[in-house]
């Protein structure tokens, strides 16, 4: 490695890598400048495997989208429709209830639950799909709703942002997902996102979330009018949340997808992009403990590859996704247990099933492991249906 990093122009800031310190803005922007994407991979996965090792983890999760009607009209959003639109949909507390059911017939430990800002639910639809959902199976962990959907639930109810959180979570929230991040940028979310929350909304709502105990996923959408600048100033307002609140479990950068919206590109983002979004994304959030590398979003086979370039996760199972899928995304609705468990072996890892907050359930490759890492973590009931979902697994 160095050898290659010698060549790449890169030493001082390998040096600080390799040093442990901390990294620069400006360190950031000669990250994405440099050419050189093997030696930029091989200081991201320096600093992937010490504080990972050489484990890769997904979950076994599935996507419920309540809606897709929306009172906001974000430019690059394909999935937001309207009240007359023929192909705008609203669940059913009960057809969420049903779609939970037979997710959780696949060994599924989380719901991943987001939609538009729905014009006319009330704030008790909400809160009564949370409640029914736990009573369906209290080991599930809802991840559920964006900053923006949450100052629009707080609007609903006439409850404080804070009280709005407390009571969701009272009603089983387990964790915020962290969609709608886009880019802080003032100029550009104007430009892709207009009338959708500011940066300092979102990062509050997080904020917030945090202070209660609460922990979330974060992200940033790339590839579409932003600049590097724009990138490395967005990654550095969450980098300083990070260090306030401690409360992100992981990062997920989002390529863009350009079809079925209000922004085509050109060029959507490459292959070379998307790796060296990643291998930044390592290096200069120090304070995150996990990257995931969006199969969704990228494609399996780039994700693989993506394990070699800083991330150490590729996320979950899905079984049906339309937000991405509506925007252009060719990849599949979903992966099974065993593609996901493949693809990492394959990229010469060890897969691991995590939970929602990437605790380890299952180490695949370490039979003493097998089921029991969730029960050390401090549970072991999703523990019990992973190890049935396994068995299922090498049954078949």
């Amino acid at each position: 490695m160095q050898f290659i990093v010698r060549q790449s122009g890169l030493a001082d800031i390998a040096d600080k890598v390799e040093a442990g310190e901390r990294l620069t803005e400006a360190d950031a922007e000669r990250l994405f400048a440099t050419k050189d994407l093997n030696a930029l991979g091989a200081l991201a996965d320096l600093a992937n495997q010490r504080r990972n090792g050489r484990r890769a983890s997904y979950i076994v999760n599935r996507y419920i989208n309540y809606s897709n009607y929306c009172i906001l009209s974000c430019q690059f959003c394909a999935f937001s429709k309207k009240k007359r639109d023929a192909d705008g949909f609203q669940l059913s507390s009960a057809q969420i209830v049903d779609k939970a059911r037979e997710a959780l017939a696949l060994g599924i430990t989380e719901l991943h639950i987001v939609g538009g800002l729905h014009p006319s639910l009330p704030f008790s639809y909400y809160t009564d799909f949370l409640r029914e959902l736990m009573a369906l199976d209290p080991r599930l962990q809802l991840k559920c709703f964006t900053a923006i959907e949450v100052l629009h639930l707080a609007w609903l109810a006439k409850k404080s942002v804070r009280d709005t959180l407390l009571e969701l979570k009272a009603a089983g929230l387990a964790s915020l997902t962290g969609g709608g991040a886009e880019i802080f940028r003032k100029e550009v979310r104007s430009a892709i996102a207009k009338g959708k929350e500011s940066a300092a909304e979102y990062l509050d709502v997080h904020r917030t979330w945090h202070q209660l105990g609460g922990r979330s996923t974060c992200t940033m959408l790339y590839g579409h009018v932003e600049t590097v600048a724009d990138r490395v100033d967005h990654m550095r307002q969450l980098r300083a949340l990070q260090d306030e609140t401690g409360g992100f479990t992981g990062f997920i950068p989002l390529p863009y997808q350009p079809d079925n919206n209000g922004i085509p590109v050109d060029h959507p983002p490459t292959g070379f992009d998307q790796l060296r979004t990643l291998a930044v994304a390592r290096l200069y959030l120090d304070n995150f403990g996990h990257i995931t590398a969006y199969w969704i979003g990228m494609g399996l086979k780039m994700a693989q590859v993506a394990l070699s370039y800083g991330a150490d996760d590729i996320h979950g199972t899905i079984v049906e996704e339309r937000i991405f899928h509506m925007a252009g995304a060719k990849s599949p609705q979903l992966q099974t247990e065993k593609e996901l468990v493949k693809a990492i072996r394959e990229a010469g890892r060890t897969p691991v099933q995590r939970d929602t907050f990437y605790q380890p359930i299952k180490v695949w490759d370490d039979p003493e492991a097998a089921g029991v890492a969730k029960a050390e973590a401090g549970g072991d009931a999703s523990g019990e249906r992973a190890r049935e979902t396994n068995e299922a697994i090498h049954a078949g």
